[in-house]
């Protein structure tokens, strides 16, 4: 025990175990995050979120090092801090996408901008509050998203289309013509093309709102009738 305390009293190996342990919660709280965003396959996903926590994290611990190594100098370390801060919405600005008059990614930015946040806590030394901050995070990016969805009127039409520049401007004539409104227009990947019997080509979700079911229903009904689209279904 004794022998533990001394090892402890060295410099180079208590920073050398604080860092490490504090880049393994930084990767692990907005790998978690992350995760999720690369799940719902949005610009900036799992890897992006780690880099952004480590160098949080880094920048930090730097502001916490510098001061008690060079204590005379008087270091103001929530100033290194507050560069992380407003700087990162540099990056954050690089997930946003204007698509005429719907704007995409700012929960990614919000996220980055979180998980920022959570790599100074963990540079700080307050793990609870990472800790916490991680959860409440995710639990928003993935509950509250599926309680929104469900309180909207929104709906979900998976389509299977043999050609993707061609359907996706007849899907939106037809959608329009519907007097529907279109939220977004994108193209899944192959865990959600199980929905569909024929995938044939690709397949495309359109996420539509409509305050009445009859022009969901004759929606369909063109969409089916298409000689353009294998298959349709509604989420």
């Amino acid at each position: 025990m004794e022998t533990i305390k001394n090892l402890w009293e060295i410099d180079l190996l208590r920073i050398s175990v604080t860092v490490i342990m504090q880049m393994f919660f930084a990767v692990i709280f907005s790998g978690f995050i992350g995760y999720e965003r690369e799940h719902s396959h949005r610009p900036a996903g799992f890897r992006t979120h780690i880099l952004v926590a480590v160098g949080s994290t880094l920048i930090m611990s730097t502001s916490f090092f510098l001061s008690e190594m060079q204590p005379e100098l008087k270091i103001d370390v929530t100033r290194m801090a507050a560069q992380v801060v407003s700087g990162i919405g540099f990056l954050g600005a690089g997930t946003i996408i204007r698509d005429g008059f719907n704007v995409k990614g700012l929960t990614t930015a919000a996220s980055l901008w979180a998980v920022s946040c959570i790599g100074l806590a963990i540079g700080a030394r307050f793990y609870i509050g990472a800790l916490i901050a991680t959860v409440v995070i995710y639990l928003t990016l993935n509950v509250l998203k599926k309680i929104t969805d469900k309180s909207a009127d929104k709906n979900h039409i998976y389509i299977s289309v043999n050609e993707f520049d061609k359907s996706s401007l007849h899907i939106q004539s037809m959608i329009k013509k519907c007097g529907i409104e279109l939220i977004s227009l994108e193209i899944l990947y192959t865990k959600e093309k199980q929905r569909l019997i024929n995938t044939d080509g690709g397949v495309l979700r359109a996420t539509i709102f409509a305050s009445d079911k009859k022009n969901v229903d004759l929606l369909l009904e063109l969409l089916r009738s298409s000689a353009e689209i294998n298959d349709v279904y509604i989420d």
